[in-house]
């Protein structure tokens, strides 16, 4: 049975879309799946350094479709996960590089191999991330509960429609109960009411993403990280189990308003 292509995105740079997909990488690997992770981002690649394995790379995408090496000589294995491998984009080439085609080529290797494809888009929607979304089964889009991101967040969920996309998932990520209490940050529910696209995951601010994200160690790897016992239920929602939402003491009604939208 083939595996399936999933392209994680954003409206807006600094949303947390790398770290993201690194840490879904290594939640679906703790649970046996086969996955890897291809940084889509060529010329700006930073996968490989939040997943700690920047010191290995000898071939990137870019050598892999201009035929200077072969698919497996590039896919990199993580050795804390063997099932977990990356596949890094080039950091001295154009977008341009790699185009639709062969990306879908590429991924659909992959898929062979694999049972799950993450693919790191780059954010926003310029040249790379149509190339991105191409062969994507399905999208998790990634926005933070701040206005600018969900309105650029709302422009990708249109441009995917277009593409003829799914409709993307949603990973709500940094989110700060405390702010939300005080109203200077947009809580879950009205960031579902302006998008209108399905929740997969809501992911708390974490000081332990920075020091993970510079040590190479993804917080997923932790058993006693919030964060990371949220990527972890994401990763459980992807392979088809039912997991609650975690309630993170928002505002009054929080868990009611949730369960409206969902319904949806």
């Amino acid at each position: 049975m083939a595996g399936q292509v999933i392209t994680i995105t954003s409206g807006k740079g600094g949303v947390g879309k790398t770290t993201a997909t690194a840490n879904i990488g290594v939640a679906l690997a703790r649970r046996g799946q086969r996955v890897a992770c291809v940084d889509a981002d060529i010329g700006l690649r930073n996968l490989d350094v939040v997943m700690g394995l920047e010191n290995r790379i000898v071939y990137d995408l870019v050598d892999v479709v201009e035929g200077n090496a072969k698919l497996r000589q590039a896919l990199i294995k993580d050795k804390r996960l063997p099932e977990l491998h990356l596949l890094p984009a080039a950091q001295t080439r154009l977008k341009s590089a790699v185009n639709e085609a062969q990306m879908q080529e590429v991924c659909g290797e992959l898929k062979k191999e694999f049972d799950f494809v993450l693919v790191d888009s780059p954010a926003g929607i310029e040249s790379g991330f149509k190339t991105s979304v191409a062969p994507a089964d399905q999208v998790l889009l990634v926005v933070t509960p701040e206005v600018s991101s969900v309105r650029d967040a709302d422009r990708v969920i249109g441009l995917i429609e277009a593409y003829e996309k799914p409709t993307p998932q949603l990973i709500i990520n940094r989110l700060r109960p405390a702010l939300i209490r005080r109203g200077d940050m947009l809580d879950t529910a009205d960031v579902l009411e302006i998008l209108a696209v399905e929740l997969i995951g809501i992911v708390p601010e974490d000081e332990r993403i920075i020091s993970s994200t510079n040590k190479g160690q993804p917080v997923a790897l932790e058993d006693h990280s919030e964060s990371g016992a949220a990527f972890m239920r994401i990763a459980q929602r992807l392979m088809g189990e039912q997991v609650p939402f975690q309630m993170f003491a928002e505002s009054p009604g929080w868990l009611e308003r949730v369960s409206k939208f969902l319904r949806r």
